[in-house]
């Protein structure tokens, strides 16, 4: 499947499969600032791309996200198909150093020039919602959060 992407920056990484069989395409900082309050570090990739009419990009951090004190703060990013800003990804970082809105990552935190993320793109079925009385009986049931065991 083609995709069309459009560098905004000279320093922009065209995301790349590590390996043949890789789900998700990996994605390369080029910037890393700390929004307004202090509490999250958004890193930008330079990037934008046209994911086609029915086709969603997930956000994903990278499994090294566990050698870091950072948590991607949206759990899962989500690039609809008619968004063409830059792709960013916002983090928490639990141990944040900074002073006067300047950026001092620790040694488990992100730098520019890093892979943060992944992008999967995925089609999506387009669903209408009925809306019943009724719905039909299960062996599960309302049963939720920890009701098959751990």
């Amino acid at each position: 499947m083609e995709v069309k992407i459009k560098k905004l920056h000279p320093n922009a990484v065209i995301p790349r499969y590590a390996k043949n069989s890789d789900a998700g395409l990996d994605l390369t900082a080029i910037s890393a600032n700390i929004e307004e309050n202090g509490f999250y570090i958004e890193y930008g990739t330079g990037l934008s791309i046209e994911i086609p009419e029915g086709y969603v990009g997930l956000l994903y951090p990278r499994s090294s996200i566990s050698n870091t004190k950072m948590v991607l703060s949206n759990s899962v990013g989500v690039i609809d198909s008619g968004y063409r800003g830059e792709i960013k990804l916002r983090f928490i970082d639990t141990e944040l150093e900074y002073e006067n809105d300047q950026y001092f990552g620790g040694e488990h935190c992100y730098e520019p020039g890093d892979r943060i993320g992944q992008l999967i793109i995925l089609p999506y079925p387009k669903i209408e919602f009925i809306e019943v009385d009724e719905l039909s009986e299960t062996d599960r049931g309302q049963g939720g959060f920890g009701s098959s065991g751990k």
